[in-house]
């Protein structure tokens, strides 16, 4: 799995990891983050805040809050977000989102849940969505689903020998 320097094209291995609560200390809004990272770590405990770092670095790419339901057999994807300095035209590597949905995809599959992924969309990246992570719109306009082919595919794009052998 890797990410792709914009300005270069070289692609950097990474690796997606839990965040520790010192970690997640130094995800400031002030800083440019979206969402409010340290409430969703302090008050959702159910959900895991995964980090994407290119391999051997500690620095932050982005951020995933996930959720397993076992009971209905998928993965709740509560909060994605790009790293400050990876937004925009400036932005510093691409293919953070994709590296992370892949992620919940994998994490559904290592799980048993045949790769489905669930979440409330942003109406205007619903197209987004369905475009470039394979999405449905599941039950109203703004709740998308990914199901197994397309999680496959997500999946191997990033995972490239994942699939072997199973």
């Amino acid at each position: 799995n890797s990410i792709e320097e914009k300005t270069t094209n070289t692609s950097f291995e990474t690796d997606i990891i839990s965040i520790t609560p010192d970690e997640i200390k130094s995800v400031h809004r002030k800083d440019g983050w979206f969402f409010n990272w340290k409430k969703e770590y302090k008050e959702n405990p159910s959900h895991s805040i995964y980090k994407l770092v290119i391999r051997g670095d500690n620095i932050i790419q982005g951020l995933i809050s996930l959720e397993p339901i076992p009971n209905q057999l998928y993965i709740e994807m509560h909060l994605i977000e790009n790293a400050p300095h990876n937004y925009g035209t400036n932005k510093k590597y691409l293919g953070i989102a994709g590296n992370l949905v892949a992620f919940a995809c994998k994490l559904s599959f290592d799980l048993g849940y045949d790769g489905y992924v669930a979440f409330d969309a942003k109406t205007k990246l619903v197209d987004h969505y369905k475009e470039t992570l394979g999405a449905q719109v599941i039950f109203s306009n703004d709740r998308m689903g990914i199901f197994t082919p397309s999680a496959k595919n997500l999946v191997n794009s990033y995972y490239k020998n994942y699939f072997s052998g199973r």
